[in-house]
Formats: structure tokens, sequence, C-alpha cells
């Protein structure tokens, strides 16, 4: 566990410092959860519990349609917070699934563990809301993507951003997150060089 805290904590203090006795206290929120492949964390129409932090293992969060199709929105994999975050700071059902797509290790905190102190604490909101901002301006660029990009770009940029997918994630997933079918991203992934 201290190793886990410690992964925490250099995260955390990229963004923000924290005092040692709101350190003290927020690491104290903060249990060891494992789960195996293809565990469904978050089901839709649930209301998400837990803000995970990612120490192994990779984790994918969708959309299932009715029809059976899925649209992936977003990975996780270490070091990062990972969760269905609209559902957890708003504590309102989930629209969205989240899944082990590896084995994975975490520590985790519930919402009644964490919310009170970001009210106790400024610092705390404060990684808070700077977080948000970071994972806010980061999906506004991936919408732009989304709408304005060729196929071949949306894989250039995701090459650019996040190389080392392509051997984390099953390439069914990628193809999902870039709005691409198979047969497209397997012929980008065939051809494209960065």
């Amino acid at each position: 566990m201290e190793d886990a805290l410690a992964a925490l904590k250099a995260f955390v203090s990229a963004i923000e410092t924290f005092e040692v006795t709101e350190w003290e206290e927020f690491a104290t929120i903060w249990k060891p959860f494992e789960a195996r492949r293809k565990t469904l964390l978050t089901k839709a129409g649930e209301t998400e519990r837990y803000l995970y932090f990612v120490l192994e293992g990779v984790q994918r969060g969708f959309y299932a349609a009715d029809d059976g199709r899925e649209a992936t929105i977003v990975f996780t994999y270490p070091v990062s917070f990972s969760g269905i975050i609209d559902s957890f700071l708003l504590q309102q059902p989930s629209r969205y699934m989240l899944e082990t797509l590896t084995s994975s290790r975490f520590i985790r905190t519930e919402y009644r563990q964490i919310a009170p102190l970001w009210a106790k604490y400024h610092s705390i909101e404060t990684f808070n809301r700077k977080a948000l901002s970071v994972t806010l301006s980061g999906t506004l660029q991936r919408q732009i993507e989304l709408q304005c990009f060729s196929a071949e770009e949306k894989f250039r940029a995701l090459l650019k951003r996040s190389p080392h997918v392509l051997q984390l994630i099953p390439h069914k997933y990628l193809a999902s997150y870039l709005g691409l079918d198979a047969t497209t991203f397997s012929k980008l992934l065939g051809s494209v060089r960065l």
C-alpha cells in the first residue's frame, strides 16, 4: 500500500501541493482493490460510487447502445484516475460502463469519503478542479478530432499522443475509440508511420 500511496502522491503533487496534514487525511481514504480481466466495474444505470487510481492494468469506459453497438469513450491505465467521472461527481446514474480489459490493481475511494475533504481543504478541492480542467481540455480536443479529422488524422493523433496503446489495448477497442470500423483501422495500422 505504501508504493500505491507514493504513486498517488507523486501524481497529485504534480498538480497541487497539499500540506502534510491534508495529505495524511487524504491518504487514509484510499483502499486497495483488484479486478480480473473483463470485470464490469460500473454498469449503465448505476451511480458510480468509486474513484479509482490505477496501479496496474487497462480499463475502458464505453457506451452500449440498445442495438448492441458499443462506443469506447476513454481508456485508463497506470498512473491515472479511473471511474465514470460524471456519475461520480454528480452522484447520478451513469449512462456508461467501465470494465477492465486486463487484470487490474487499484486504490480507490468512495464519494462519501472524498466529498467532505473537498469542502474541508481548499487544496484538495483545487486539485480536483485542476485535474478536471485537464480532463475537459483533452475531451474537447478529442471532440474536435472525432468531428473534423479524417480517419488517418485521427489515427496519427492517437499515435502521437499515446503510441504505447497499440501494445496495451485490443485494436477493436482502439477502432471504436477513434470512431472507425475495424477494416479501416487495420489498413491504417499497416500503412501509417510517424
